[in-house]
């Protein structure tokens, strides 16, 4: 079996996340949320994970991910 290239969507990081830019339905997946309307919201109120415009698409940086994840943690343990 060959390794996946980086350009293969089931390529993954060191910390779990796909080698690739995340959808709002990926958030949604990933942190069990009720729609990706609440994806937008967080958008709209400034606290989730920021996210970037790829024409009227939006994605998320799964390194900005995994940083708010652990900025989340941090956080709450506080």
């Amino acid at each position: 079996m060959t390794p996946p290239h980086t350009t293969d969507p089931r390529a993954t990081l060191r910390a779990g996340l796909p080698d690739r830019y995340l959808t709002p339905e990926d958030l949604v997946t990933m942190f069990s949320l009720p729609s990706v309307e609440t994806v937008y919201q967080w958008r709209r109120k400034h606290i989730g994970p920021p996210g970037f415009r790829v024409g009227k698409h939006l994605r998320f940086d799964p390194t900005a991910v995994r940083a708010w994840v652990d900025q989340q943690t941090t956080h709450d343990a506080a």
